[in-house]
């Protein structure tokens, strides 16, 4: 069918564009280096000249490449401009209303009294979006990136475009989290593992023995408070039973930990206590549990992280691990005055641990007849 061919050229043009665009960020073209003919290209790739036409015109468009008649197409310098433009770029996973605008607001605040301004993106948590928004960043005129990486817990694929930023001398943050390889890396972080520790040691110490969790796979933040919670059990020589974990991924977050804690619910499945990754989490398990005809805390105890707005509801204040989300963005900005400062150098530890604190609610009550 005639669209169905329209469609496939189209993405044929992207993919040759998508290949090209990889090889210059990642230096296998380099500035100044002749590109293969439009010829060559049609036959390497095995697409038609004008679809190659079109995969360069965009490419030239963006400032990746530059023509020059009768030469040739070449590889242009993505020159970092570095005019102290004091701009400095703030990459979120999510722009809503949960914990993210008072992450930018401590960032805001701190840069705005030294002088610099923000460029606000959001990447949806997508580490195709996250590759997006880097590689339109070398092309901006920025002194500084402060970021939360995109599913963290999964291997990043576009390191080259990190190593982009080093090589333009241009510092980054991470916030929020860390990619494995990148450990060594700025980083402003919550200690997830100790908080996910003390909140279980919260529910044993009030009698819970029959501990639901519910983590979330794709970031380390989540993984991270899986390790507070094994540690807090295997310290009250409680048995880990894996059945009693509920892993969600980024984009079942709205249905699996609802759907799998009312199964657990309605099939009586023993628990007294539910471990949840977040508030918002611990909102949809409450729901569940409500629907299966049980109580919070009555029947079942249910602890949140993050402390935020949505910790009340209904009369009832969930406990959970305060996130100083303004004391996180202004650490992270003032780690980022001092890179830019001292060249993308600092004596000081690069990794800033935030401790964690518990706030208590009237979502869980004591469990006397499981002592």
């Amino acid at each position: 069918m005639p669209g169905q061919e329209i469609g496939q050229k189209e993405l044929k043009y992207v993919r040759l564009m998508d290949e090209l665009k990889e090889k210059i960020l990642s230096g296998k073209i380099r500035a100044g280096d002749k590109l293969p003919s439009e010829n060559q290209l049609s036959v390497s790739y095995q697409v038609s000249r004008q679809t190659v036409r079109k995969a360069l015109s965009v490419l030239e468009n963006a400032g990746y490449i530059y023509a020059e008649h009768g030469r040739g197409t070449f590889c242009s310098e993505l020159v970092h401009l570095n005019r102290k433009s004091r701009n400095i770029a703030v990459v979120t996973t999510y722009l809503s209303d949960y914990i993210f605008p008072r992450v930018i607001k401590g960032i805001d605040t701190v840069l705005t009294k030294a002088g610099y301004s923000i460029i606000l993106k959001n990447t949806g948590n997508s580490r195709s979006m996250e590759a997006k928004c880097l590689e339109e960043l070398l092309q901006k005129d920025i002194e500084g990136i402060i970021i939360e990486p995109s599913k963290s817990q999964i291997f990043c694929r576009h390191i080259n475009l990190y190593q982009k930023l080093e090589e333009y001398g241009i510092p980054y943050v991470f916030i929020q989290g860390c990619f494995a390889k990148m450990n060594e890396k700025p980083q402003v972080l919550m200690n997830d593992c100790k908080g996910g520790y003390l909140i279980t040691k919260y529910l044993i110490e009030k009698g819970h023995k029959k501990i639901i969790g519910v983590f979330k796979s794709d970031d380390i933040q989540g993984q991270n408070r899986h390790k507070g919670y094994v540690t807090a059990l295997q310290e009250a020589d409680i048995s880990y039973d894996p059945d009693k974990v509920i892993w969600y991924y980024t984009e079942d977050r709205k249905v699996h930990p609802y759907e799998s804690i009312y199964q657990m619910a309605v099939s009586r499945q023993p628990m007294d206590g539910v471990v949840c990754y977040n508030d918002q989490i611990a909102i949809q398990v409450i729901q569940a549990l409500n629907d299966a005809g049980l109580k919070v805390p009555e029947d079942i105890s249910v602890t949140g992280y993050d402390n935020s707005y949505m910790a009340n509801v209904n009369g009832l204040r969930l406990t959970s691990i305060i996130h100083p989300q303004e004391k996180l963005g202004e650490m992270a900005a003032e780690l980022m005055l001092k890179l830019i400062q001292n060249g993308n150098e600092i004596k000081e530890e690069k990794k800033l641990l935030i401790e964690p604190e518990i706030i208590e609610g009237n979502s869980c009550t004591e469990r006397k007849n499981n002592l």
